[in-house]
């Protein structure tokens, strides 16, 4: 089975930016669509971001224009750039596949506070 880590979270005050990593134990990118999600304290987990195998990539309306999904399939890693963090973005930050089949990951706490 694929192992997913997810890394990059941390604390950051509203307005600032990180950017999150999620490494693969094996290559899967070129033949998965892959995809970041978030879960915040009570709320169901959310799809933020897709890219496709063939580079399409989709955003969840409330981080367009300020989250960026990219991927490097020579690593086997998915990259999230996130700008103008918002304490709505506040969420452990998971990725898998955009069908939701590999075991996930422990996730990176994303905390933005002032």
């Amino acid at each position: 089975q694929v192992r997913l880590v997810e890394s990059g979270g941390g604390l950051v005050q509203p307005g600032g930016s990180l950017r999150l990593s999620c490494a693969a134990s094996r290559s899967i990118f070129s033949v998965n669509g892959m995809g970041w999600y978030r879960q915040a304290p009570g709320k169901q987990r959310e799809s933020v971001a897709t890219i496709s195998t063939g580079g399409r990539t989709t955003y969840a309306d409330s981080v367009k224009g300020r989250f960026t999904i990219s991927r490097d399939n020579a690593k086997n890693t998915v990259y999230l750039q996130m700008n103008s963090l918002k304490p709505e973005d506040t969420a452990v930050y998971y990725c898998n596949t955009v069908l939701k089949h590999l075991n996930w990951g422990q996730g990176t706490q994303v905390t933005v506070s002032s």
